[in-house]
C-alpha cells in the first residue's frame, strides 16, 4: 500500500483470505470443541490454537505509535518511536510485538485530518494482516466529546457528557453515540474509550468532573446505556469507564493515587448502577480504574489489579464476560506500588484482557511471556482472553471487512446532517442559573456592543477556540457587534483594568469563567465588571459550581464545555434566538457552607 493510498481490493483480499478460510472451515479442533458451543467460538478457538505463545501476548496489548502513516511516519516520529518503543513505525511495532491494538493520540500525529485518519488506520490493518496468521487490529481512541476528544473538526464533535447530562435526553445521548460511532468507524477506528460511567459526586474532582453525565445515578445510568446503543448501531466498541467508579476522587490517577472512602453499600447504590446499566446494554468493553477501594478489596491494590474487583465482583457478581481492559499503564496510581514489568502480569491475574499503553512494550511483553513460561500465567488463561478480544473483532466485522474507503470518509466525517445534529443537541444542554432583572437575554437593540472577556483556557482537540474569540464571532453572527478580550484563567491586576476600561466602552459584558475559586482572580474580574453599571453574564465555560464563587452576578449560565458547539449554543441562548432549557445535573453547593445545597439537581431557569 502506497502511504496516500488505499489497499486495492485485490490486496484486501488477499491479505484476508487466510484468515477467512480459518474462520469458515472446519477443523478437528472446531469438530472436538464442547457441544454447546457456538459456531463463531469453535472457530476462533481454532485459531488461537494455531497461535504461537509470542503471538498471543502480543494480542493482550493496545500500544501507542506515533506517526501519521504506518510505513513513513515524520522523521521526529520515528525518533520518538525508536526512543519509546524500539521500533521505527506502526508496521515495525505490529511486526516486533504482533499487538492486538493501536490507541490514537493527537499528541502522537494520528489524527491530523480524516482521510489521514483512514489511511493510517488500514496501513495498521495491513500490516498486521500481512503477518503469518495475521489477524485484525482493535484501533482506539478517546472520544469521549467535550473536554477528551483526540479526532477534531472537520469531524462533528458533540457536546460533553455532562452538557448532555443537563439535556437529559436519552436520545440525544443515543445519537451522539451512533454518529460519533459512524464517523469513527469511517475513519478506520473501531473502538471508543467512552462513554464515562463515573457518578461524579465530588465538586473538587479533578479528572473526571464534567466527563461524566452527573451526580443521580440512575440518569447517568440511563444516559450511558444509550450512548452505548448509539456506538453499537454504527458497529464501534464503546468502553464504560472507570470500573468500579472514579467519581468521588480529590486525586488525579495519573499523577496519584486516588482512594474511595464509600462503603460497600453506597458503592451499590451509586458507583455500579451505570455499570449495572451498561452490562445490561450489551457494553462491548470496560475500563479499569487506577484507584484504590478499600471497601471492595482491602489490599491497597489498585482496582485494576485486584482480583475481589475484576473476576470477583465485576465478572462474578456483575455477571460481565466482555473485555475488561486497563487504564493507562503508564500512569501513576498504578504504578505507585508495583514496577512495570509486575503490573501487566498483576492485572491479567486479576482479570484483564486488554493492556492499555504500558510505559515500555518491551518490559511489560517480556514480562508476560516469562510469567507464562516460569508458570505464573498458564497459557490457557492468555487463551481466555485472547478469546473475548477475537469474540469482539467478529462481531465489528473485521474479520470481513477490517478497512476504510475514502468515498466512506467522504460521506460520512462531518457531514452537514451531523453538524447540525450536534448543534441542536448542544441547544438542549445550555443551562441558565440565574438571571435576575431579566438580565438576558440581550437583544441587538439595546445592547448592540458586547464585550467578551475572561478565562481561555486551551481549547480541546480540534475545535477553533478561544471560547472568548469563539463566543464573539458567534455573538457578531447573530447580529451585534461583539469585541473578544483574553483576560486568562488568573487574569492579573493590569488585565482586569483593561477589561474593565474596554467595558466602559460596552452596552453589555459577557465573562467566561473557568473553575473560579474563593481566591481566584476572576472573582475580582467579575466583581469589577459589575462595579461599571454595565449589564453582565457570566458563562461557566466548564463546572456549573462557578455560580457559588459569584454571588453578585445577576446573570449567570453554564455551558459545561468551551467546545464551539458548546459556546456557539450559549451565545444563541444568551441572544434569546434559542430559550434555556438545560437542567443541573449535579448540585451546587454553597461557598460559604458546602453542606448547604445553592442549587439542586434540576435547577435551570428559561425565557
Amino acid at each position: 500500500m502506497s502511504d496516500t493510498g488505499r489497499p486495492s481490493r485485490r490486496a484486501v483480499l488477499a491479505a484476508t483470505a487466510g484468515l477467512t478460510a480459518a474462520l469458515t472451515a472446519p477443523t478437528a479442533n472446531a469438530r472436538a470443541a464442547a457441544p454447546g458451543t457456538p459456531p463463531d467460538d469453535r472457530r476462533l478457538r481454532a485459531l488461537i490454537s494455531r497461535m504461537s505463545l509470542e503471538e498471543k501476548v502480543g494480542q493482550l496489548f493496545v500500544m501507542r505509535v506515533y506517526g501519521h502513516s504506518a510505513t513513513a511516519p515524520d522523521q521526529a516520529d520515528i525518533d520518538a518511536n525508536l526512543r519509546e518503543l524500539g521500533v521505527r513505525t506502526a508496521a515495525e511495532l505490529i511486526a516486533a510485538y504482533r499487538v492486538g491494538g493501536i490507541i490514537y493520540f493527537t499528541w502522537a500525529h494520528n489524527t491530523r485530518d480524516p482521510q489521514q485518519i483512514a489511511e493510517l488506520s488500514d496501513g495498521i490493518q495491513k500490516a498486521s494482516l500481512d503477518q503469518a496468521r495475521g489477524l485484525p487490529v482493535l484501533i482506539a481512541t478517546d472520544q469521549e466529546h467535550g473536554a477528551v476528544c483526540r479526532v477534531g473538526r472537520p469531524a462533528t464533535l458533540f457536546p460533553g457528557a455532562m452538557a448532555l447530562g443537563a439535556g437529559g435526553s436519552r436520545s440525544d445521548a443515543r445519537t451522539l453515540g451512533r454518529i460519533s460511532g459512524a464517523e469513527l468507524r469511517a475513519m478506520g477506528i473501531n473502538q471508543d474509550y467512552s462513554p464515562d460511567a463515573d457518578v461524579n459526586v465530588n465538586p473538587a474532582n479533578p479528572i473526571i468532573g464534567v466527563r461524566s453525565f452527573g451526580a443521580a445515578p440512575d440518569k447517568v445510568a440511563e444516559l450511558v446505556a444509550a450512548e452505548v446503543t448509539g456506538y453499537q448501531q454504527s458497529r464501534v466498541a464503546a468502553t464504560a469507564k472507570h470500573f468500579p467508579g472514579h467519581g468521588d476522587t480529590a486525586t488525579d490517577s495519573h499523577t496519584g493515587f486516588p482512594v474511595i472512602t464509600h462503603s460497600r453499600a453506597r458503592w451499590e447504590t451509586l458507583d455500579a448502577v451505570p455499570f449495572r446499566a451498561a452490562i445490561a446494554a450489551g457494553i462491548d468493553s470496560i475500563m479499569t480504574a487506577h484507584i484504590q477501594f478499600p471497601a471492595l478489596d482491602d489490599s491497597g491494590d489498585p482496582a485494576t489489579l485486584s482480583h475481589p474487583v475484576l473476576t470477583g465482583i465485576l465478572r462474578g457478581e456483575l455477571g460481565y464476560d466482555g473485555v475488561v481492559i486497563t487504564d493507562s499503564l503508564g500512569m501513576q496510581g498504578v504504578r505507585t506500588k508495583y514496577g512495570d514489568d509486575r503490573v501487566p502480569v498483576l492485572a491479567l491475574k486479576a482479570g484483564v484482557d486488554q493492556l492499555l499503553n504500558p510505559p515500555s512494550i518491551d518490559v511489560a511483553w517480556h514480562a508476560v511471556l516469562k510469567a507464562v513460561q516460569d508458570g505464573e500465567l498458564t497459557e490457557s488463561r492468555l487463551d481466555e482472553s485472547i478469546l473475548r478480544i477475537l469474540r469482539l473483532k467478529s462481531r465489528l466485522g473485521l474479520f470481513d471487512a477490517p478497512y476504510s474507503s475514502r468515498a466512506g470518509v467522504e460521506r460520512t466525517v462531518g457531514t452537514k446532517a451531523h453538524l447540525a445534529a450536534a448543534d441542536r443537541i448542544a441547544e438542549r444542554t445550555t443551562t441558565l442559573l440565574v438571571n435576575e432583572d431579566r438580565t438576558l437575554p440581550f437583544a441587538p437593540r439595546t445592547a448592540r456592543r458586547i464585550l467578551v472577556v475572561g478565562a481561555d483556557p486551551d481549547s480541546p482537540t480540534g475545535t477553533t477556540g478561544p471560547p472568548t474569540g469563539v463566543l464573539a464571532a458567534a455573538l457578531t453572527e447573530l447580529g451585534f457587534t461583539a469585541t473578544a478580550l483574553s483576560t486568562g484563567t488568573s487574569p492579573s491586576a493590569a488585565a482586569v483594568a483593561r477589561a474593565v476600561t474596554a467595558a466602559h466602552d460596552a452596552d453589555a459584558v459577557v465573562v467566561a469563567t473557568y473553575d473560579v475559586t474563593a481566591d481566584s482572580s476572576q472573582r475580582t474580574l467579575v466583581e469589577r465588571l459589575l462595579a461599571t453599571g454595565r449589564p453582565v453574564a457570566a458563562l461557566a465555560v466548564r463546572n456549573p459550581y462557578d455560580v457559588a464563587q459569584l454571588p453578585a452576578v445577576k446573570a449567570c449560565l453554564t455551558s459545561y464545555g468551551w467546545t464551539d458547539v458548546e459556546v456557539r449554543a450559549a451565545a444563541r441562548v444568551i441572544a434569546g434566538r434559542v430559550a434555556p432549557r438545560g437542567k443541573l445535573p449535579v448540585p451546587v453547593q454553597r461557598a460559604d457552607d458546602p453542606a448547604q445545597v445553592l442549587y439542586p439537581i434540576g435547577h435551570g431557569l428559561t425565557y
